[in-house]
């Protein structure tokens, strides 16, 4: 067969064609069933790109310029990422309070949720019951009618006071006292410990019990076998928990927008970070800056995850290790 001429040998389904630069594999086909999944995939694919994508490059491109939502942007370049951390002291106020309330929030909501969790770690009558109601003040912490209430609650009129007035102690408006009005939204959002304490107590399942069987056989007491067996066979529990609950700490907004009324007050002390963002894009109009919070606050998450990933290594136990 004369040179050049491409000779097609074929060996059961495969096929393979010889040439001048030697044997060449066909590819092979996709299979039929891929295509049908990529197809039902499609929507999530559009959903992505212009839901979630297509708005964060666009962000990304806003906290570049000025741009009040009424006329076209123009480009300003990193102005905005300066102005906030030189000549923004409401700025500064806002990542203050923040972080306050995060450093606050997420270990005594954790410590909490434990608690109950080993509460309820008990095999007693009733115990779903108790377990649900537990599980409600999550259901609902995050709705504005219950932030509502919170602060009729801390009002000066409100039920606190008057529970104290029945013992002859003078209150005042915890949530208009710049003193106590961060507080009150720690106690809030400590009160909503329902979901971590699910997730605690799905992991106080899956400790075996032989371990605190051989425990107490060697004399050890019950903080010895908590300090022991429970923290360490938490420990990739409560590392989810603490991610978790320090990106939901930072995202805080109804409870400080409801109980300050949008502003903030009093004197900034309830000022995070998200209604201060919310002020800026939405009530001065001012999209851009408010798109580049939206990016360092992006930053800050991804940061604090991080570290936690980076010591998680140190302290957290996984038993395949």
């Amino acid at each position: 067969m004369a040179a050049g001429i491409d000779i097609v040998q074929l060996t059961g389904s495969r096929r393979t064609a010889a040439g001048p630069a030697g044997p060449v594999s066909a590819r092979p086909r996709r299979p039929r069933g891929d295509r049908v999944a990529y197809l039902f995939l499609a929507p999530w694919f559009v959903g992505l790109a212009l839901l979630t994508a297509g708005p964060l490059i666009g962000s990304l491109y806003l906290s570049f310029t000025d741009f009040n939502l009424l006329q076209p942007p123009t480009w300003t370049g990193v102005a905005n990422y300066v102005k906030m951390f030189t000549d923004d002291p409401r700025y500064l106020q806002s990542l203050k309070v923040t972080f306050i309330y995060v450093l606050l929030t997420v270990p005594l909501q954790l410590g909490f949720a434990l608690a109950v969790a080993m509460l309820l770690n008990r095999q007693l009558r009733g115990m779903a019951w108790y377990r649900s109601i537990y599980y409600v003040p999550s259901l609902l912490g995050g709705s504005v009618a219950i932030a509502v209430i919170w602060s009729q609650i801390f009002d000066n009129d409100g039920v606190l006071n008057g529970f104290l007035a029945f013992f002859g102690i003078v209150g005042k408006s915890w949530i208009s006292n710049p003193e106590t009005a961060l507080y009150t939204l720690v106690l809030l959002n400590v009160w909503q410990f329902g979901s971590p304490m699910v997730i605690f107590l799905a992991g106080l399942k899956q400790v075996p019990q032989e371990l605190y069987d051989a425990a107490s056989v060697d004399g050890a007491g019950a903080w010895r076998r908590f300090r022991s067996i429970t923290v360490p066979m938490l420990t990739p529990i409560i590392f989810f928990n603490v991610v978790l609950q320090i990106i939901q700490a930072f995202q805080a907004f109804t409870p400080a927008y409801v109980v300050s009324g949008g502003t903030g007050g009093p004197s900034d002390s309830t000022l995070f970070y998200t209604l201060y963002l919310y002020q800026q894009g939405f009530a001065n109009l001012n999209m851009g800056y408010a798109s580049a919070m939206a990016w360092v606050l992006l930053l800050i998450i991804a940061a604090f995850t991080l570290i936690n990933f980076v010591f998680a290594r140190r302290w957290v136990y996984y038993e395949d290790r």
